[in-house]
């Protein structure tokens, strides 16, 4: 059983940067073909998926948020991690992270989920 919980600060002050790590269990982040995600989720506009790394760490992010976003992981941790920069408050979220079987492919397993609030 695959498990992925999610951990970081819950408040960030605008302008500065968003950093969230993943840790898994139950299974490598380095296995074939899997994908992992970020996901968050705000009341006004659901759910908004911002990047992936694959098994081989190769990225992928979102056009919206290509500018701002970094996934990064460490293999010998079994984590990986979000960083977000110059956030505001709309970046205020419930922020996942997932696995994926593929690309295109809706997320097999999820995290908890971990409020993040920008704030001064």
């Amino acid at each position: 059983q695959v498990q992925l919980q999610e951990s970081g600060p819950g408040l960030v002050k605008p302008s500065q940067t968003l950093s969230l790590t993943c840790t898994v269990s139950g299974g490598s982040i380095t296995t074939n073909y899997y994908y992992w995600s970020w996901i968050r989720q705000t009341p006004g506009k659901g759910l908004q998926w911002i990047g992936h790394i694959t098994y081989s760490g190769s990225t992928y992010y979102s056009p919206s948020l290509k500018s701002r976003t970094s996934i990064s992981r460490d293999a010998s941790k079994n984590q990986f991690t979000l960083q977000l920069s110059s956030v505001t408050p709309e970046d205020t979220a419930v922020y996942y992270c997932t696995r994926q079987g593929g690309w295109g492919r809706l997320p097999d397993y999820w995290g908890q989920g971990t409020q993040v609030t920008v704030s001064s």
